[in-house]
C-alpha cells in the first residue's frame, strides 16, 4: 500500500499518500497506514493511507486494546501517560478505517497513532469529519488522507513521557482519478465544537504553511500547485 523507502529524502517512486520526508525522517510502515513518529513530542508527526471504497465496508471489531508501536525504536507513549489526564486517546487514523483486517485494526491502536485530544473534540467534530471522510471514500471510490496533530515548541504535555497536547488537529485529503482531480484540507481546534464541518476548511497550501509539510509531493507539480492552492467547497459533496 505504502512506499518500502524508509528514510528521507523522498525516493523516486512513492505512494500519493506520502508526505515529503525530511532528511533523517524514518517512514513507519504498518498495514494500513504509514507515519513519520516525532520522538520530542511522542506522538505521529503524520499518518497517511488510502482508503477505498471496498475499506469502508466493516468486517472487524474493534479491538481496544491499546499498545506501544514496536517498530518506534525510541519508544512511544504508554497507557500511564494517558491515565486521569482528563483527555482522550484520540486515533489519528480513525479505527473504523482500519476496519477491513484484523492486523490493521490492531496497529490502528498502536500509541503511535494516539494523540491528546479533548473527549468532547474527539467525540464530537473530529468524529463527524472521520465519518465524512467515510463517505468520500464511498462516493468517490478511493480518498488519499494525510492526518495529525499540529506540533509546535511549549505546547502542555501529559505523563511521564511527557506526550504534547496539540492545539490543533489536520486532515489533507487528495481524490486522484482520471475523472476526478480534487483536494482539500481541515484544521481543526482540539476542542469541542458544534460548527459546520465546511467553517474548517481550508486550503492545502494554507496547511503547509501552518505545519510545514509537503503534502502529496508525488503528484506531477502543475496539478499538485493547482489542486493545493484552492478549496473548492462543491467539488466535495457534504
Amino acid at each position: 500500500m505504502c512506499a518500502s523507502v524508509k528514510t528521507g529524502n523522498q525516493p523516486q517512486e512513492t505512494a500519493l499518500e506520502i508526505p515529503r520526508l525530511e532528511t533523517g525522517e524514518v517512514l513507519i510502515e504498518h498495514t494500513g497506514f504509514s507515519l513519520v513518529y516525532s520522538e520530542h513530542h511522542e506522538q505521529a508527526k503524520w499518518v497517511a493511507y488510502e482508503l477505498t471504497l471496498e475499506e469502508t465496508l466493516r468486517g472487524v471489531e474493534r479491538s481496544d486494546r491499546f499498545l506501544p508501536d514496536p517498530k518506534v525504536s525510541t519508544g512511544t507513549a504508554t497507557d500511564n501517560d494517558y491515565k486521569r489526564s482528563g483527555y482522550d486517546r484520540g486515533h489519528l487514523a480513525p479505527a473504523a478505517d482500519m476496519s477491513w483486517s484484523a492486523q490493521a485494526m490492531k496497529e490502528s491502536f498502536y500509541y503511535s497513532n494516539i494523540s491528546p485530544q479533548v473527549p468532547a473534540f474527539n467525540r464530537g467534530i473530529w468524529k463527524r469529519l472521520e465519518e465524512q471522510v467515510r463517505r468520500w471514500a464511498q462516493q468517490d471510490t478511493s480518498v488519499y488522507i494525510v492526518t495529525g496533530p499540529v506540533l509546535a515548541e511549549n505546547l502542555p504535555s501529559i505523563g511521564t513521557n511527557r506526550v504534547s497536547v496539540p492545539a490543533y488537529f489536520y486532515k489533507a485529503l487528495l481524490v486522484y482519478r482520471n475523472t476526478t482531480k480534487k483536494g482539500i484540507a481541515f484544521i481543526m481546534p482540539n476542542e469541542k465544537s458544534a460548527r459546520p464541518l465546511q467553517q474548517f476548511a481550508v486550503t492545502i497550501d494554507s496547511l503547509e504553511q501552518l505545519t510545514g509539510i509537503d503534502f502529496f509531493p508525488a503528484l506531477p507539480d502543475s496539478t499538485e500547485a493547482r489542486l493545493e492552492r484552492t478549496a473548492c467547497l462543491p467539488c466535495w459533496n457534504f
